[in-house]
């Protein structure tokens, strides 16, 4: 008797367990919501509205993005962390989740802690430029200028705390260079004060800056990513004068920490054949991304690396958040 109890037990407990493993592998049977922590417009609301529409497709369920912006991608990215760990709400990080553990005072969530790289996404290129008229034609020519009239040189960035902002800090570091960050509200007034002369150097993603770059309004001195470009191969690295430079603004995807492994996993998985489509990656290199999906541990090792690498640059430039 206690072994047909312990049989019919067992079978119970398996019809039970049968359909939540089930559920697991069936992910997702309803609707996602991806987040996305900036304002409608710009390059992460143009990856996230791609993603969705061929997640879309690959999940036959709907992906629906929503926009959750403020205090520098922190109120989307907190949202994520508090939502039920089921892989059914996402979100899209930007480089300044490597950033806000040391330029914020306070954070509402452990970056560490709360959450779960699930795939890195994407990359895209920072470029240092120039007005026209500015003496320097090569960054070398930058250094040498700045050596020779400490702290007179000045480049504008669209904000104290930005990723830009943080690549001219980590460039004064790594050559004992003193130059003046004047930071703006924004790319808009910092293109037309560099372009008119009044700054002479400015950092900003390349996308962006490339119509002004074509055009002649600004002089093109460095990408600062570890390679060249493919859409500016003729603009040089600024690691091809500073060996082992490399800062690129990054996307990546995250969930709530508790997100069960597999789940994490397959998301994981179905991302990053949807980023390794060719037709993908050529939509994205029209708006200035390049595809680089990852794993989940490999991108939390980059989220752990990144926010070490940035804590000493942050500090030492006396950034804040604004």
């Amino acid at each position: 008797m206690k072994k047909t109890f312990a049989f019919l037990l067992c079978a119970t407990s398996a019809c039970v367990a049968g359909p939540a493993a089930a559920a697991d592998h069936r992910f997702p049977s309803h609707p996602v919501t991806l987040i996305v922590p900036n304002a409608p417009g710009g390059a992460v609301d143009i990856l996230g509205r791609l993603l969705s529409e061929r997640l879309q497709k690959t999940w036959g369920q709907p992906v629906v993005v929503m926009y959750k912006p403020g205090a520098n991608t922190v109120v989307g990215t907190d949202y994520v962390a508090r939502a039920p760990a089921d892989g059914y709400t996402l979100g899209i990080v930007v480089t300044s989740h490597v950033i806000n553990p040391t330029l914020r005072k306070t954070m509402p969530f452990d970056t560490l802690k709360d959450l779960a790289g699930v795939s890195m996404l994407v990359t895209s290129q920072i470029v240092i430029t120039a007005t026209p008229s500015f003496a320097a034609k090569d960054l070398a020519g930058v250094i040498d200028i700045a050596k020779k009239q400490p702290g007179k040189l000045s480049y504008a960035s669209p904000g104290s705390g930005s990723s830009m902002h943080l690549t001219g800090e980590l460039l004064k570091n790594m050559t004992g260079i003193d130059m003046l960050h004047i930071p703006y509200k924004g790319s808009g007034p910092a293109y037309t004060e560099v372009m008119a002369g009044r700054v002479p150097l400015l950092i900003d993603p390349l996308f962006s800056s490339m119509p002004y770059i074509k055009s002649g309004k600004l002089k093109p001195i460095a990408v600062t990513g570890k390679t060249r470009d493919a859409s500016a191969p003729d603009i040089p690295t600024v690691a091809e004068t500073i060996p082992g430079f490399n800062v690129q603004s990054i996307f990546g995807l995250v969930a709530p920490s508790a997100t069960p492994r597999e789940v994490i996993n397959k998301i994981s998985a179905d991302v990053g054949t949807v980023l390794r489509s060719p037709d993908f990656k050529a939509r994205l290199a029209e708006v200035g991304l390049t595809a680089a999906p990852s794993s989940p541990e490999e991108f939390d090792a980059y989220v752990r690396d990144e926010i070490a690498k940035w804590a000493p640059v942050v500090r030492a430039s006396g950034a804040t958040a604004d």
